[in-house]
């Protein structure tokens, strides 16, 4: 059973509006770097283990990576340690500039 929840691209900024949230890009830096969801922020290995000793367990985590299997891996990472509030997205990147093209 998943600890986690599953959202689409679409409910992305619903999920993190009016939250203290963070939204994290699970992709290759290189590829954070040549475009990314507004206020993501790339979760290299330093950024994670820091969450993971440090973090606000309560705090909202949405996650996503290039088609959404990587950020399910890591949300479930997340989940691990008690943080009980996170979110992977369904079709990653891709789904969301889908999304982003069809507006």
């Amino acid at each position: 059973m998943k600890k986690f929840g599953l959202v689409t691209a679409t409910d992305i900024s619903s999920l993190l509006a009016g939250q203290d949230s963070l939204l994290l890009d699970c992709r290759k830096v290189a590829d954070y770097k040549e475009g990314h969801i507004e206020d993501a922020l790339h979760a290299h290995d330093g950024l994670v283990e820091s969450l993971i000793k440090k973090g606000d367990r309560t705090r909202r985590i949405v996650i996503y990576c290039y088609t959404g299997h990587s950020s399910e891996h890591l949300a479930e990472l997340f989940s691990s340690f008690g943080f009980n509030d996170v979110y992977s997205v369904e079709g990653g990147y891709a789904s969301w500039q889908q999304l982003c093209a069809t507006k």
